[in-house]
């Protein structure tokens, strides 16, 4: 097992890729805490975690909030005694906004959840880790991060801002074996997704549609993509990988081109 007795935080695991990534983890071995606020969807993920052998704890936690942050990180060694892995994967996709009509308020609230909530987590993950002389930190961030699909000026520059911090995190962390990293999805389709598009009729045909369009390898994502990534950044195998920017996306942003006969 890749993770055996591995303790790994993952914020937004009760749905959607946190939850891939949780349920992936826990086959390898990882005792895992769901960090969330959505605590129905948290302790329906952490009963399927359960279900594949591994220890799990889920708590509600807002991530903008550094005391919560602090409490859940206090929750978690108190339980498992150590934290090995964070995964930095809550965050809300926003609607879009041209720069002129963005409010003030909105670009806040992004900015809060998508980029100081992993800070704020990082911050509190890091004296245990450091003290330990291990770690793996995975930033969630996005293909919209370098290449934006549409005005969203407050959503990318927040998934920007992750991949600037992982660099930075890198760096000052190395000397205490930490790694970290971040993976850049591209299209995954998760009830997040399906919900931002609640005036589409037919989605099925819309994502398929957007994967002949968009995507080299000619489908949409699964969370399951975005975890088996995450597993490889979280394990040993990628010991000697840090500051690094992961792009799971089909192939994205390549563009599909005719083959001439």
């Amino acid at each position: 097992m890749l993770l055996f007795d591995r303790v790994a935080i993952i914020t937004g695991g009760a749905r959607g890729i946190g939850k891939g990534i949780a349920l992936k983890f826990a086959e390898e071995g990882c005792s895992i805490a769901i960090a969330d606020i959505l605590m129905k969807e948290a302790n329906d993920t952490a009963a399927e975690v359960s279900k594949k052998g591994g220890e799990v704890l889920a708590i509600k936690c807002d991530i903008t909030d550094s005391r919560q942050v602090q409490n859940m990180v206090d929750a978690v060694i108190s339980r498992f005694g150590k934290v090995d892995i964070l995964v930095n994967d809550a965050g809300i996709h926003p609607g879009h906004y041209t720069l002129v009509d963005l409010p003030e308020r909105e670009w806040n609230r992004v900015i809060d959840v998508d980029l100081k909530g992993a800070f704020l987590c990082c911050q509190a993950v890091a004296p245990p880790m450091i003290k330990k002389g291990y770690g793996k930190i995975i930033n969630i961030s996005s293909l919209g991060a370098t290449h934006p699909p549409h005005p969203s000026v407050h959503y990318s520059a927040a998934k920007a801002g992750l991949l600037g911090m992982t660099v930075d995190l890198a760096v000052e962390l190395a000397s205490s074996k930490i790694c970290v990293n971040a993976i850049l999805p591209g299209a995954i389709r998760t009830a997040l997704w399906d919900g931002a598009l609640a005036s589409v009729k037919n989605k099925d045909a819309f994502f398929a549609d957007l994967a002949k369009r968009d995507v080299p390898l000619q489908r949409i994502g699964t969370p399951e993509d975005i975890a088996g990534a995450a597993l490889f950044l979280a394990s040993d195998l990628s010991a000697y990988v840090t500051g690094q920017s992961i792009f799971v996306s089909g192939g994205q942003p390549l563009r599909p081109v005719a083959v001439v006969q």
